[in-house]
């Protein structure tokens, strides 16, 4: 065989200069809030003292930046968009000594190759103010987009930014962008970030046409004060502040010489190792869903995953597993040991000695922890409604001769009394066995009788306590929150948060599970306190799914299935398996097709936020994975594919989502398997599967997750007895 000859070299050639330009923009500018961040320390280096934001579309429409610095000279006005124009550094070495925000000249030469850009600015000297329009770097008329001059125009001291309709030309980066509430959230956490570390600057940020700000801060303030006006009270009454340097500062000895001029030399005194740190960061009594790091090297606004992780581990031992801090540092570096120019963006800097900075810094903020934790104080209430929290509260207490609520040891014996004389204790009510809550690890369930076979098939022998922790469960706990911007998502979340009813998920966070009673008809027995409960847990796995899927939105794993099958089929399948269609006039055929049509024009959508992988082709390649080690299902799949068509809300982005997320809910809710035949030896597994699956997954994953609306309490949680009652009619026999 004869060896193909290989293809001629293609000329390698120059590329335009408004191609670079272009691409260079791109580097620089991702989004609004990465070009917000540009002008905001534009705005702080000419020494404004008040920065005004409006915004529109999340940025993509309008951004426009305000502030009372210095200004631009006209005289630079021409040059003002081009590439590396600066007034920060004239030589390479100046780098090594950089102490403003900017100084490669590319933020608004790159904005102006994406963005209509235009100006109107105003130094102190100057009569008036001057506007400038600018595209592609050049100054250019804003009607015609051909060459002009500067103008005069009336206006302030300072400087006046605005952009417009970022991203036109790049349709490709602009369809990535899109959700405006999700962009204007990040343009407010990056004023809100600026705002904490320049208390002195006042701040404000709204939407075009809005009467009212949505961040507004007043200067003069201290960091403290700024943060509880950001952030909240609840943070900042829990703040810890602390101050901390290298003590690595050099200093000469008497007899050593000095220089003729009487003065020391400056880079003898001063090593590159020498750094300073301001910390504002939560105690122990402060819990979050998920770390709030602000970092400031040099009062440069920038990232450290390092850091990050290091700070959290200082925690560890402090806050509960999945409780997260708020920390601010801001680290003094000397220059010469800062590379500021590693990352387009400037998100990154690298420093000298940055692991021995990291463990020192974290090592203070444990220390700091570590004095505090004897003064943690805790916020509960002692008695609710049916006395749920009364009854087991194991929180220190005040006691009196009217307390019949006593806490006992593991024997049953009354607790010991501290003190320095017996004489001075109040004696102690013996606690009648009516009134004992038995939840030994000795106990054993209802279904522990038995041998109960594990997913897998393979019988083992269940002895041990319900609340003993099992891989399973341990598993099950890294679900998480994704980080998701969306305005929609966040007020589905809060909707949740607001319907919880306290009770029932206190009884859902700390019950015992008892054992299933009917499995075909979804009904469980759990205990809580010194009462017994049944549960249609059907009702609050589904609710529990609802809000995991809600809880991992953007973020789902996926279930691969292998061989993938037809989208189309599928739906036939659950179309055939219907009886009756009311309330639409077309045929089964059609109705195969309008579903299948709106899932495949929806399939890149279902992709991103649901992980649900519907192939070009047609063919289902993935479903969503709510719950590690729980697998729905799959019989029901045909009519989940189906049930999307009609019963999903397309048209309204909140009612999508919410109307999505609860069929998915309804998909994964546990299946009653069919009723047993005598000698059907799989029937008997999968019937014994599914109970373990219920008691160790299901449960206890309710209990973690499960975030309990009052409408469980209608019909699904129903309490059937309670000790004391049982013992007042023991007691009438």
């Amino acid at each position: 065989m004869t060896e193909p000859t290989p293809p001629d070299p293609k000329p390698i050639r120059r590329l335009n200069e408004t191609l670079i330009n272009k691409i260079a923009a791109g580097e620089i500018i991702h989004r609004p809030a990465s070009a917000l961040k540009e002008l905001l320390e534009n705005s702080l280096d000419a020494g404004a003292t008040s920065i005004r934001v409006t915004v529109k579309e999340g940025g993509l429409k309008l951004l426009q930046i305000q502030d009372n610095g210095s200004g631009i000279r006209k005289s630079d006005l021409p040059i003002l968009a081009e590439r590396f124009t600066t007034s920060k550094l004239s030589t390479f070495s100046d780098l090594s000594r950089i102490t403003t925000y900017g100084f490669r000249g590319e933020a608004l030469a790159s904005i102006s190759h994406v963005a209509h850009l235009s100006v109107v600015t105003k130094t102190k000297v100057d009569s008036c103010a001057w506007k400038a329009s600018y595209s592609d770097g050049v100054l250019v008329d804003a009607k015609t987009g051909q060459k002009a001059e500067v103008r005069p125009c009336a206006g302030n001291d300072g400087t006046l930014i605005t952009i417009e309709d970022l991203f036109y030309n790049t349709p490709t980066r602009l369809a990535a962008l899109r959700n405006p509430s999700e962009e204007y959230a990040r343009i407010l956490d990056v004023i809100t970030k600026y705002a904490v570390h320049n208390p002195s600057v006042s701040f404000s940020c709204k939407k075009a046409g809005s009467a009212s700000p949505d961040i507004t801060t007043a200067s003069s303030s201290d960091t403290s004060t700024a943060i509880r006006h950001l952030y909240g009270a609840a943070i900042a009454k829990e703040l810890i502040h602390h101050k901390l340097s290298s003590n690595r500062r050099v200093h000469k000895s008497e007899d050593e010489d000095v220089d003729m001029d009487g003065d020391e030399d400056e880079e003898e005194l001063d090593t590159p190792a020498t750094w300073t740190a301001e910390l504002y960061f939560t105690n122990a009594n402060y819990q979050a869903k998920k770390t709030a790091f602000l970092l400031f090297i040099n009062h440069r606004l920038v990232e450290s995953p390092r850091m990050k992780k290091a700070f959290e581990s200082s925690y560890q031992n402090i806050l509960p597993k999945g409780a997260s801090p708020f920390v601010y540092l801001s680290l003094q570096i000397d220059p010469r040991s800062v590379d500021v120019n590693v990352h387009p963006t400037k998100k990154e800097v690298h420093f000298l000695n940055e692991d021995a900075i990291t463990e020192t810094i974290a090592n203070a903020i444990q220390e700091n922890l570590a004095k505090q934790n004897h003064s943690r104080t805790f916020e509960y209430q002692t008695l609710l409604t049916g006395g749920i929290l009364g009854e087991q509260s194991s929180l220190p207490k005040k006691r009196s001769r009217k307390e019949t609520d006593l806490n006992e040891n593991d024997e049953g014996e009354p607790d010991k009394q501290e003190g320095p004389s017996s004489s001075t204790v109040e004696p102690v009510r013996k606690v009648y066995s009516q009134h004992k809550i038995r939840t030994s690890i000795q106990d054993r369930t209802l279904d522990s009788m038995y041998k109960i076979a594990n997913p897998n098939h393979t019988q083992v022998e269940d002895s041990a306590p319900a609340s003993t922790p099992t891989n399973s469960k341990d598993k099950s706990r890294d679900v998480k929150e994704s980080q998701c911007f969306l305005t929609s998502i966040k007020d589905l979340r809060q909707r949740v948060l607001k319907g919880k009813h306290r009770q029932l998920s206190e009884i859902l966070e700390r019950h015992t599970f008892v054992g299933i009673v009917d499995i075909h008809r979804c009904l469980s027995l759990i205990q809580y306190s010194t009462k017994l409960y049944l549960v249609n847990y059907d009702a609050l796995a589904e609710e529990m799914f609802y809000q995991l899927g809600l809880r991992q939105f953007g973020d789902l794993r996926k279930i691969k299935l292998d061989p993938p099958p037809s989208l189309r089929e599928m739906i036939q399948i659950a179309v055939d398996a219907e009886e009756t269609f009311e309330g639409t006039k077309l045929t089964r055929p059609q109705i195969v097709d309008s579903v299948t049509k709106i899932l495949m024009d929806r399939r890149e959508m279902l992709e991103e936020y649901f992980s649900l992988i519907i192939s070009k082709n047609g063919y289902v390649e993935s479903i969503p994975l709510l719950l590690r080690d729980y697998v729905p299902n799959l019989d029901n799949l045909p009519s989940f594919l189906m049930r999307l068509g009609p019963q999903v809300d397309w048209t309204s982005e909140t009612e999508c989502f919410e109307s999505f997320l609860r069929e998915l809910a309804y998909f994964y809710i546990p299946t009653p398997p069919a009723p047993i035949a005598d000698g059907i030896t799989n029937e008997k597994e999968a019937y014994k599967a599914e109970r373990w699956q219920i008691e160790h997954i299901l449960f206890p994953a309710m209990r973690r997750y499960l975030t309990a609306p009052k409408s469980l309490l209608d019909r699904d949680v129903v309490q059937i007895a309670n000790l004391p009652d049982l013992y007042k009619v023991f007691e009438r026999c």
